[in-house]
């Protein structure tokens, strides 16, 4: 059972020095002990619905083939052919025709990553096409989402995520289907994304329309240490939504029910994405650091495939919502980004409403100085 406290922070919580978020050294070493070693989110299993579909993603430097095999088994393949290193695939998605081929000397590989077929290699002595399959990242299928894991030695699935799982289960995510999504180029450190999305001290200020529906000292945290972050923040009023109008005539997903039917709930996974659950809907944030002051998002809304086959389905309601306050979001946080480049800034106090973002901040350095 969930317990809910109020957001607090501890004396003397500050927020870290402006090199955290402008040193391109720290975010090529963020690359090998973050993104090289965490569960990363990259996509949903709808994506692959058939065997043979894929899609390709780039984190920490390495691209990935992500596709099903003709068992329905997920592989996330490193995109790098055995033979002499060639790139093999260019295409952001698709489907293989139940093989992946090298463009440069015609290696084929078989779905689950098995070298099928190398030209001219009969007469090589020794040579065996065993020896030589695709080379993989750990992957698992969670609500629905994948996730991949680039480390060898890799933290157990279920051991990084054992606070998580089971606890969406009354909104049965892995159903939702995604209805939208809309892609962001941000000037700014990917933490910073993070940070804004753990408080709303900023609402009332940057969200008028936001804290119109849902008030900014709401929230409630039942997550408040290490690498996942978050609680609720309530509704105004019984049975609103957030949406352009408040209201939404969409039924509940899963089992939703009782307060969580005016209840939104809020949670940073360290460090690939956002997830708020609503009584109607799931939206998602992906994260994907391009650079110090660069940050790539894809934000999707999910909806229960059956309200998504209605004739009438439109989510522009909870779309322009969100675009809405993305782009406050994205606007202040350039800003601070350019602020941490000023020789005046320098650690200023976390105040009682930020107390994740000095949890986020301990954690982040936990990982970076272990």
């Amino acid at each position: 059972m969930e317990t809910f406290v109020r957001p607090n922070v501890g004396a003397g919580a500050t927020t870290l020095a402006a090199s955290w978020y402008t040193s391109p050294d720290v975010f090529a070493s963020e690359q090998e002990r973050i993104f090289g070693r965490a569960w990363l989110c990259v996509g949903r299993e709808e994506s692959l619905a058939q065997p043979g579909d894929f899609f390709t993603v780039e984190r920490a430097g390495e691209s990935l083939i992500v596709t099903r095999d003709a068992t329905g088994r997920v592989h996330a393949f490193f995109n790098v052919c055995r033979h002499r290193g060639t790139r093999i695939c260019e295409a952001a998605s698709g489907r293989f025709a139940g093989s992946m081929q090298c463009p440069y000397h015609g290696w084929t590989y078989g779905l689950d990553g098995a070298l099928k077929v190398a030209r001219n290699m009969n007469d090589v002595p020794n040579f065996d096409r065993a020896d030589y399959p695709l080379k993989e990242a750990a992957v698992e299928l969670w609500e629905g989402f994948v996730l991949v894991n680039l480390d060898a030695d890799a933290t157990p699935f279920e051991n990084a995520f054992a606070p998580l799982i089971g606890r969406f289960a009354r909104w049965n995510i892995g159903a939702l289907r995604t209805a939208r999504t809309v892609t962001y180029d941000l000037a700014c450190n990917w933490k910073l994304i993070f940070l804004n999305y753990s408080e709303c001290y900023h609402c009332p200020l940057v969200h008028p329309q936001l804290d119109k529906l849902s008030p900014s000292d709401s929230g409630r945290n039942d997550l408040s240490d290490g690498p996942f972050l978050g609680g609720y923040s309530e509704l105004r009023r019984p049975g609103t939504s957030l949406t352009t109008s408040g209201r939404s005539s969409r039924p509940p997903i899963g089992t939703v029910s009782g307060a969580d039917l005016d209840r939104v709930y809020y949670y940073t996974l360290f460090p690939s994405f956002m997830l708020s659950t609503h009584p109607d809907y799931v939206m998602v944030h992906y994260l994907k650091p391009i650079a110090p002051d660069r940050t790539e998002i894809v934000c999707a809304w999910l909806f229960d495939p059956q309200t998504i086959a209605q004739p009438d389905f439109d989510p522009s309601d909870v779309v322009d919502f969100w675009d809405l306050t993305n782009r406050q979001d994205w606007h202040v946080t350039q800003l601070t980004q350019l602020g941490m480049r000023s020789r005046a800034y320098s650690p200023g106090p976390y105040s009682n409403a930020e107390g994740l973002l000095s949890a986020f901040d301990r954690h982040y350095l936990h990982v970076m100085e272990a």
